[in-house]
């Protein structure tokens, strides 16, 4: 298999995977890219042009992000303490255990998949995951 197959392989198996966890969010108040957001700021207060920069979106359709978060608490907006006129956004303890609860459910979903694996499959998928991470670190 060369590398283009292995590609395109990949990239198709990952968007089949991303959709399936995104069903297991459906019917809840706030989209998959909002989660993705409310998961960019699990770490701390963020500046909302690296929130923009990290999602591959362009600064206004951030903010309207941010403000569809914002609205019913799941977010905050703050000022960054070395610069005054940067806006930051936090994850708000609501935005928390909402993100804690969506994490949940996809993880049960994907353990049950999971087991309806052999255990040769399920240890193939465990040994691909240091190569899987390391794609994500280039």
């Amino acid at each position: 298999m060369t590398t283009d197959d292995l590609a395109q392989r990949l990239s198709r198996e990952l968007r089949h995977l991303v959709l399936l966890l995104r069903r297991v969010a459906a019917g809840q108040p706030i989209t998959s890219q909002q989660y993705a957001v409310l998961g960019s700021l699990e770490s701390g207060p963020r500046r909302m042009t690296g929130l923009a920069e990290e999602h591959g979106v362009q600064l206004p359709t951030m903010t309207v992000q941010i403000n569809r978060l914002e609205e019913p608490g799941l977010v905050a907006r703050g000022t960054d303490p070395s610069d005054a006129r940067v806006r930051t956004v936090e994850l708000t303890e609501e935005g928390r255990a909402r993100l804690v609860a969506v994490r949940r459910a996809r993880v049960a979903y994907l353990a049950e998949q999971l087991e309806a694996l052999t255990a040769e499959e399920r240890a193939a998928i465990g040994a691909a995951l240091p190569a899987l991470a390391k794609l994500g670190d280039v």
